[in-house]
């Protein structure tokens, strides 16, 4: 029957995820500061990441350069809780999707907030997540490189508490993969769930049902996959609207009860979980209002949600987008970046230039927005009045200001990012900011 909290995913074992591993974390608080880190106090090179966190230095007077990303501890804290509270309200189970971040600290943080595992969309991502000790990988892609499939037959060989679940959506790439599993001498069957596209034009996914039967029909016939479930993406329903997402997501659960009923996952053993998930950042609550419709099945179900973009929100493109601005009484997320920059020239009362570019900033869908100003002489904050950043270039960006706004050599600006996915993969050791500026952490990530 359909569940009305989170059911453990198709391995029906109970208990956590498992965090990611504490050696892994200690490894990274072991490691030197060096070059290899931009921005980080030159004074530092040789102390260890730990060492440099328990010094608890301010980003603006402990000898950190510019451009220096932040990441804000009080709004991941508040972010972490929120998303874990609404899943928990709504019944759904929660694999945030890792390629935001890339970080095991912060896989770690999303576990121990109750995360039932994290999502991968490449072979890459699955190893980094693997090697900080992640028990439960939800890989949202048909994966059908041999030397991946050949890496993730020794992974499931080598550790039977291991789960691993991915799409399938066509039946050559089922062929593949049972190939490249057989040959690999795979012990026990990968768990697959098909995909349904989200509508012609769309990204990835089966574009119908029938397309999505003949994909499970040769599930069923591979002797290395075990087909668990459906799954899609509902951001990519072609001008999405809340009527289009929702009547996509209806399709994927109808998908699901006309597999139970046609015993497609005879597979299966009683009391596992048939998974049912989709789920990014901007509807999650059409995935939660339709999810909450799911009927009785022959086995529970694990209705999980992947959203990943709310660790750090942004100042832009999912600040606009978030479920939470249509349903506010759910809460609200908070924007956790912040980039200072330096400006380094000031040629005209109009005209002023950052030592921050696209190397430094996302720029992918929108581009930073000026929020603050730290005067140079004397530390003072005040609103970025009059000031916006209106292109990048590689290392600069190019600022016009109004003519009231005051503005020097010197002076840090703290600008706001769209777009969380192509910030994190711009730095690799990101300081973790309190408000009155110590760095408390430093966020590894792996891109």
């Amino acid at each position: 029957m359909a569940a009305d909290r989170p059911v453990d995913g198709p391995t029906g074992t109970a208990g956590t995820a498992g965090l990611a591993g504490p050696a892994g974390l200690a490894r990274l608080a072991a490691e030197r500061v060096d070059h290899r880190f931009k921005a980080l106090p030159p004074d530092a090179e040789g102390l260890t990441v730990g060492d440099l966190a328990a010094e608890r230095r301010n980003l603006f007077t402990g000898g950190f350069t510019t451009p220096v990303l932040a990441l804000s501890a009080e709004s991941v804290a508040h972010n972490l809780t929120l998303l874990e509270t609404y899943a928990q309200r709504h019944g759904l189970a929660f694999a945030p999707h890792g390629k935001t971040s890339m970080s095991p600290q912060l896989f770690a943080r999303q576990l121990e907030h109750g995360a039932w595992g994290i999502t991968a969309a490449v072979p890459h991502q699955a190893r980094v997540y693997r090697a900080f000790g992640i028990q439960r990988i939800f890989l949202a892609n048909e994966l059908v490189d041999a030397a991946a499939l050949t890496w993730l037959a020794g992974e499931l060989n080598a550790d039977p508490e291991f789960r691993f679940i991915c799409y399938v959506d066509s039946v050559r790439g089922v062929e593949l993969m049972d190939r490249a599993l057989s040959e690999a001498g795979a012990s026990r069957p990968v768990d697959v769930v098909v995909e349904l596209g989200a509508g012609d034009g769309a990204r990835t996914g089966a574009r119908t049902e029938a397309d999505c039967a003949a994909v499970a029909d040769a599930v069923a016939a591979a002797g290395t996959l075990r087909l668990v479930g459906v799954a899609g993406y509902e951001g990519e329903v072609p001008d999405a609207t809340g009527e289009r997402v929702r009547d996509w997501l209806r399709r994927l659960v109808a998908l699901a009860a006309d597999f139970d009923a046609a015993g497609r996952f005879a597979a299966m053993d009683a009391g596992e979980a048939v998974v049912i998930s989709a789920g990014g950042s901007a509807w999650f609550d059409a995935v939660a209002d339709v999810f909450a419709e799911i009927p009785e099945l022959s086995f529970p179900v694990c209705k999980l949600l992947r959203s990943g973009a709310y660790v750090s929100h942004d100042d832009g493109h999912y600040r606009h987008l978030t479920p939470f601005n249509r349903v506010p009484e759910e809460g609200a997320l908070q924007p956790a970046f912040r980039l200072w920059a330096q400006v380094v020239s000031r040629p005209t009362g109009e005209q002023a230039f950052l030592n921050a570019g696209k190397r430094d900033a996302a720029y992918d869908l929108d581009l930073p927005q000026a929020q603050v100003v730290r005067s140079g002489r004397d530390g003072s904050v005040r609103e970025a009045t009059g000031i916006e950043v209106t292109g990048l270039s590689d290392q600069h960006a190019w600022v016009r200001t109004d003519g009231a706004a005051e503005l020097e050599v010197g002076d840090w600006v703290g600008m706001g990012l769209s777009h969380p996915c192509t910030s994190f993969d711009k730095w690799q050791l990101i300081p973790l900011v309190e408000a009155d500026g110590t760095v408390t952490d430093y966020v590894r990530t792996f891109f």
